[in-house]
């Protein structure tokens, strides 16, 4: 590869071929995840260590930077990426994602648009969107933020690390912040934001104790919070707030089951016919799921969803069998995205949960 500036053009190439994501290692070819494959771009060429000190040169990383490292690169006149540098086996690595401008809608990500529509339309509470990463959930978000941009007239406040997709004001006033670039670290820009008069507060992700107070206490004093956890179900994710939250006391647990609004939990899958399905599993947080919240009822709470119908709350097993009912997805990929596969061999039978 020719330098910064044969990489410029390369990933320029990839990304219109909708790349999601471009792995560069010293002395391997370049490959780029496509419809969640990884897969050999660039014929033969391999990349070197002067591509990578450039590319670190380029992004500002620390001159010989022996760890890991997240910064954002301008590529192109329209090209942003947010780079992750690492190193494996001694030799410098990069995966590249694209910072996008051009954002789906609800309804073209498949979402349940009319469901989360009701969520932001409210004035407070906390919206937790969840998935194993490369799930698709800073995609989700975005379409959030552009829903209520193009149909609400608020102060939106990112909190990012770092930053994905780029928003231009239409009714909203927007500040996007990145984590290292415009704040220290998501605790101390939350509490910062706070005095900044936001209406909606996009948290990049909620991984400790201190931000997840936080934003519950957003919430509860007039925000609408939206935030992203690394967790596979709705179930998973009540129990891994609640974790965060014990040793804050019965209070944060409280505020946790009367703020919360809801949880969409989501995981890519390959289509039949090609592309890419969102898995989902949700749940609207409303009267006796507040109770089995507060007192870590969980199973209650699955059971919820499995009798749900899809309007406000449904489990990822009953869309996987709807999905594979339907011909969207191999019944052996439904399958194997199943917590539980045996559930799944049940309820394909008809056999109800």
């Amino acid at each position: 590869m020719d330098g910064i500036e044969g990489l410029r053009v390369w990933l320029a190439a990839a990304f219109e071929r909708q790349s999601t994501d471009v792995f560069l290692m010293e002395g391997e070819v370049p490959r780029a995840r496509i419809e969640g494959e990884v897969v050999e771009l660039g014929g033969e060429v391999v990349v070197d260590g002067a591509l990578m000190e450039a590319l670190g040169a380029a992004c500002g990383a620390p001159q010989g930077l022996a760890g890991e490292h997240d910064a954002s690169w301008l590529a192109g006149e329209e090209l942003r990426c947010r780079v992750n540098f690492y190193r494996s086996l001694g030799r410098a690595a990069a995966v590249l994602r694209p910072i996008r401008a051009v954002i789906p809608s609800l309804e073209e990500l498949g979402l349940p648009a009319g469901l989360l529509r009701s969520w932001l339309e409210r004035r407070s509470g906390l919206i937790l969107m969840t998935g194993p990463t490369g799930s698709g959930k800073s995609t989700s978000v975005a379409a959030c933020i552009d829903w209520l941009n193009r149909n609400a007239r608020r102060h939106v406040v990112t909190l990012e690390d770092p930053i994905e997709y780029l928003f231009t004001p239409v009714r909203c006033h927007i500040s996007q912040r990145e984590i290292g670039q415009d704040s220290e670290g998501f605790a101390s820009a939350l509490r910062a934001v706070l005095r900044q008069s936001p209406d909606v507060i996009f948290i990049g992700e909620i991984r400790d104790a201190v931000t997840a107070v936080t934003a519950l206490q957003a919430a509860e004093t007039g925000h609408l919070v939206i935030s992203t956890m690394h967790c596979a179900s709705v179930v998973e994710t009540l129990d891994r707030f609640a974790n965060l939250l014990a040793g804050e006391g019965p209070v944060a647990v409280q505020m946790l089951a009367a703020h919360l609004t809801g949880v969409l939990s989501q995981q890519l899958l390959p289509r039949a016919e090609g592309g890419l399905f969102a898995a989902l599993e949700y749940m609207q947080n409303e009267g006796a799921t507040r109770k089995w919240i507060l007192e870590h009822r969980h199973a209650e709470l699955l059971d919820h969803m499995h009798r749900g119908d899809g309007e406000t709350r449904i489990s990822l097993l009953a869309a996987l069998v709807r999905a594979a009912r339907d011909g969207v997805l191999a019944p052996e990929v439904a399958r194997a995205a199943c917590p539980r596969p045996a559930d799944f061999d049940r309820a394909m039978r008809g056999i109800s949960h």
